[in-house]
């Protein structure tokens, strides 16, 4: 493998990796949305945690909202464990993708 194409292939991967401090930022401040789940690469759960808050939100006015913000807070303080791991093997795919690929 010459320099030319390991520099392009570790420019490729700092092109397609993903952040766990992004990650992170998205969970605090948009971790309502699902945001943090999306862009870790795990579409469905985040659209589920998404209309988990927003079920709550909805139903909030007979009570029973609250039992879903609960199950929703929940999951996000999890959520706050398992990004680095999310994040790790998101990573790692993109390297195995990438090397895969060169040879």
């Amino acid at each position: 493998m010459t320099d030319t194409s390991q520099s392009r292939q570790m420019m490729e991967y700092d092109a397609l990796s993903k952040s766990a401090v992004l990650a992170y930022i998205l969970w605090f401040f948009l971790g309502f949305l699902g945001a943090h789940r999306l862009y870790s690469a795990r579409v469905l759960s985040g659209i589920l945690q998404f209309l988990l808050w927003g079920l709550g939100w909805l139903t909030m006015w007979i009570l029973i909202g609250w039992a879903f913000w609960a199950l929703w807070a929940l999951w996000w303080v999890i959520d706050a464990v398992l990004i680095p791991g999310w994040i790790r093997d998101y990573n790692l795919s993109v390297a195995r993708r990438i090397s895969t690929r060169a040879s």
